[in-house]
């Protein structure tokens, strides 16, 4: 049998270089565009950046909207502008409170605001924010989630009302005051029929304690507060609540509470949204919530401790300590709260468990750890203290 050889070289390249050159590229461009069948998101030859809008739950004035932008900027710029986030102030789109709705439905791609803000969903979710975490800070109560199972629970939680949403919590809050009011408090007594406006679990604690509760997004206190709607009410820090215009209806603030203790921050990403980008952006926006998450408590430091000198001498505020006889009566009545609500929520009571397995080790640490600051500040700079006594 003869057998027909194969030319190294086809005749019609060797003496055709131009037709070879068009051949290469049609099989280089085929060669690619089969590879881009496994790539869909860059098969489609993405023109631009891909963008997210955002909406926030605080005014575009409050400085936690300020954290908000922040954060989307660390995105922006770390992803070379390949993401871009818009983060419009409460409102804009939704009601603060139905932010979570948005998200989960693809209304908005994002959001930023807080957990407890969630309560009317899942009564469970306020265990990020509301109440003493005993004994735990806002930080604290972040290592509890990333290393001590609060993550997986959260997941499991948002599961449960089926929530379409990717949640990052981080940005650890200083303890919250007990709030504005027309006179100090002295005595659990001056909660009886109070207009006092919180949100989460707190919400149950006061009611308990007397006051007539009204939960309400933090654009909405101060007006309310103006026409007599509220007698007194908390929002969150030094910074806000000037800026959201709290001295212009209260001069007197009581520093000190356990009905937020510990809370933070959250990010939340439409589900469907998130799992569509690449990995390397998923990497990048994780790491972006650890660095914004330091940057905030930086920024805070700096910001929420020259507000707190300004409010006394420029706005004429005073600050008083909250008793302890109501911060002991917080606690004691958060307990009867929370056991009702285990007996009611199974989720709710694994939460709980979870925390305290977990405070019981990490806070004795702390305790046990960290100096007394105090002593070294009076050294310093002299007996000043931080609030009158009530």
């Amino acid at each position: 049998m003869t057998r027909k050889s194969i030319a190294p070289e086809s005749p019609e390249l060797a003496v055709a270089p131009r037709s070879r050159r068009k051949f290469l590229q049609a099989a280089t461009g085929a060669a690619v565009g089969a590879a881009t069948l496994g790539f869909p998101m860059i098969a489609k030859g993405q023109v631009g950046p891909i963008s997210m809008r955002w909406q926030s739950t605080w005014p575009s004035k409050d400085i936690f909207h300020e954290f908000a932008l922040d954060y989307a900027k660390k995105v922006n710029d770390m992803t070379g502008g390949d993401l871009k986030i818009e983060v419009l102030p409460a409102g804009a789109v939704v009601p603060a409170f139905g932010l979570l709705d948005a998200v989960s439905k693809g209304t908005l791609d994002g959001g930023h605001g807080v957990l407890v803000y969630h309560y009317g969903k899942q009564n469970a979710l306020a265990l990020w924010g509301s109440g003493p975490a005993y004994g735990m800070d806002g930080n604290m109560l972040l290592s509890w989630h990333r290393y001590g199972g609060g993550k997986e629970l959260l997941a499991k939680l948002y599961a449960s009302i089926g929530a379409n949403v990717v949640s990052f919590p981080y940005g650890p809050h200083p303890t919250q005051p007990l709030g504005w009011f027309k006179k100090p408090i002295t005595k659990v007594e001056d909660f009886k029929g109070l207009k006092y406006r919180t949100v989460g679990i707190s919400i149950d604690v006061f009611t308990a304690m007397g006051a007539a509760v009204n939960a309400l997004p933090g654009g909405e206190i101060v007006p309310a507060m103006d026409r007599g709607l509220l007698d007194a009410a908390e929002f969150n820090n030094a910074s806000s609540d000037r800026l959201l215009g709290f001295p212009d209806v209260s001069k007197v603030c009581m520093l000190q509470s356990f009905h937020q203790n510990a809370e933070q921050f959250e990010i939340t990403f439409n589900k469907t949204k998130y799992d569509a980008l690449p990995e390397k952006m998923k990497a990048i926006i994780a790491y972006s919530v650890d660095a914004a998450s330091a940057d905030m408590m930086w920024k805070a430091i700096d910001r929420y401790s020259t507000d707190y000198i300004e409010l006394q001498v420029k706005d004429k505020v005073k600050f008083y300590k909250t008793p302890d006889s109501i911060l002991q009566k917080q606690i004691e009545v958060y307990d009867v709260v929370t056991d009702k609500k285990s007996a009611e929520n199974p989720l709710f009571k694994e939460i709980i468990e979870s925390q305290k397995k977990y405070a019981e080790r990490t806070v004795r640490w702390d305790l046990d750890t960290y100096v007394n600051r105090r002593m070294a500040y009076n050294h310093y700079f002299g007996v000043k203290p931080a609030a009158k006594k009530a």
